[in-house]
């Protein structure tokens, strides 16, 4: 298994966060080697995953050349996808039946999208403040998000694949109430699903070709501040009713896909409200999980 991490650099002279190659459980300095065994080379995650060194041969002759210095796993990581590179995020609703139908809903006949920005996104171990002024119910959704690597523009299904860089774990943070309320009036979701930092993503990044996305374990656990936890929500991705390519097809009949946008895959049934003190933690099988401390009030 791969997996890609972003860090604040430990070192003063660094221009910027670090990246993280963890292999099979090693930890190795990419940002070290790419600045060693490849001067010149792409240093940000979304340029490697455009310039393909995230692909399966690419990574393999890359981790036979050169020396690797191991690290410490990391107290701390970043949003793994650059935020001022995410041009959109993209999420689609009650993609699992059963999340539809826990709000008394039919499935859509078409697939539906919603948006949300980037600057939503925060880190795991991030801390999520909900504003003071809204008191009302706000709701953990754990998802599967992709990550875009390839622009494309009507992208054929059976070719859809080729445009995914890799996958992280997404929450996408919802203010029910306001969403029922703006619902009811016929407006658009946009700002129940949109207040600050209601966007967490990491822990880290998956290249496509290490992971196998048909049947991985979607979850989200509660943790409350006396110390019980609980899991609200458990499904697989074989229960997606649009898959990956029928998405990333259907969204590029419409708009434009470009490297580094985000595509959440929607939720399984099981949302529920967080209070002052909650800890959700969001995990995608084969990804990681996604911690996120809840304050209010």
């Amino acid at each position: 298994m791969q997996r890609i991490y972003r860090t604040a650099s430990a070192n003063q002279e660094s221009a910027g966060p670090e990246l993280v190659l963890e292999v099979d459980g090693r930890l190795l300095d990419l940002s070290g080697w790419l600045a060693d065994a490849a001067p010149g080379a792409p240093r940000t995650l979304i340029e490697l995953a455009a310039h393909g060194f995230f692909e399966r041969a690419s990574l393999e002759s890359a981790l036979k050349r050169g020396r690797w210095r191991e690290l410490a796993r990391p107290t701390q990581v970043l949003v793994p996808v650059e935020p001022e590179r995410v041009g959109k995020i993209l999420a689609l609703g009650k993609n699992f039946r059963e999340h539809a139908a826990e709000f008394g809903e039919a499935v859509p006949e078409e697939p539906l999208f919603f948006n949300k920005l980037p600057e939503t996104l925060r880190a795991h171990g991030e801390s999520v403040r909900v504003p003071a002024w809204y008191t009302a119910r706000v709701d953990h959704e754990a998802e599967l998000a992709v990550v875009i690597g390839k622009q494309g523009w009507e992208i054929d299904e059976t070719r859809a694949m080729e445009y995914v860089a890799g996958y992280s774990v997404a929450n996408d943070l919802t203010a029910r109430t306001l969403q029922k309320q703006d619902r009811e009036l016929k407006y658009p979701w946009f700002r129940a699903k949109n207040l600050e930092g209601f966007c967490p993503l990491g822990p880290c990044f998956v290249p496509r070709d290490a992971l196998d996305i048909a049947n991985l374990a979607v979850t989200a656990r509660v943790r409350h501040r006396d110390g019980t936890t609980e899991e609200r929500q458990r499904a697989s991705t074989r229960d997606l009713i649009v898959s990956v390519p029928q998405a990333l097809a259907w969204l590029s009949r419409h708009l434009t896909l470009r490297v580094g946008d985000i595509v959440l895959m929607g939720t399984p049934a099981g949302v529920g409200p967080l209070v002052d003190g909650d800890e959700v933690t969001c995990s995608v099988e084969g990804i990681g999980e996604l911690s996120t401390p809840i304050v209010r009030g």
